[in-house]
């Protein structure tokens, strides 16, 4: 009895079925959300060498595509609302939305978007993009370290992920030159978020 042999069409269209599978490109880094309850973006100025002042923004959002297994695939859009910064006096924050510094009337928004995301140990990785002011861009280098990486304690169908940031900012590069080198010419920026899945 002769044995069935499949005919040339059916293995030519199984072989392109197959090679097109394998050429697929790997699964994209997906959405991720932050948790404005556990999410602040902070920042400390010196006052002429005698104290430093501690300020915050409280409006702020991120567009997120995150990969735990594969950084690099990480991209990140951060938009700040200039007006919401607090540093806990009045009469400075009036002065910081002034057009001295953020000219928050002409220019509401700052804005971060990253170009590369390079890992540099198992939980650090440098994050490089685009920081906007005042209607200027220039490139800056944060340091992200992961603070924890599991399943939310409250709902275990929830993955969370904990992450530091931090950069200094050279506020002369944006325009901002009022006081000069004697009034917080380097300003520390920290950001501590966490975010989770989209659902």
């Amino acid at each position: 009895m002769r044995a069935a042999t499949a005919s040339p069409l059916r293995l030519t269209a199984a072989a392109l079925l197959t090679a097109g599978l394998l050429a697929q490109p790997a699964l994209a880094a997906e959405k991720w959300v932050i948790d404005p309850g556990h999410a602040s973006i902070t920042f400390k100025a010196d006052h002429l060498g005698y104290s430093v002042a501690h300020g915050r923004f409280h409006k702020f959002d991120a567009d997120i595509l995150f990969d735990p297994e594969d950084l690099s695939a990480t991209e990140l859009t951060v938009t700040i609302d200039s007006a919401s910064v607090d540093t806990a006096w009045p009469a400075r924050d009036t002065h910081i939305r002034s057009r001295d510094f953020l000219n928050a009337e002409a220019y509401p928004k700052i804005s971060f978007v990253s170009r590369s995301v390079r890992k540099t140990s198992d939980d650090t990785a440098d994050i490089t993009g685009d920081l906007t002011m005042i209607g200027q861009t220039r490139e800056v280098t944060f340091t992200a370290a992961l603070n924890r990486l599991a399943p939310s304690p409250f709902n275990p169908s929830q993955i969370i992920a904990g992450f530091k940031v931090e950069g200094v900012i050279e506020r002369a590069l944006w325009g901002m030159t009022f006081g000069g080198a004697a009034f917080a010419e380097f300003v520390p920026v920290r950001i501590d978020i966490e975010i989770s899945p989209a659902p």
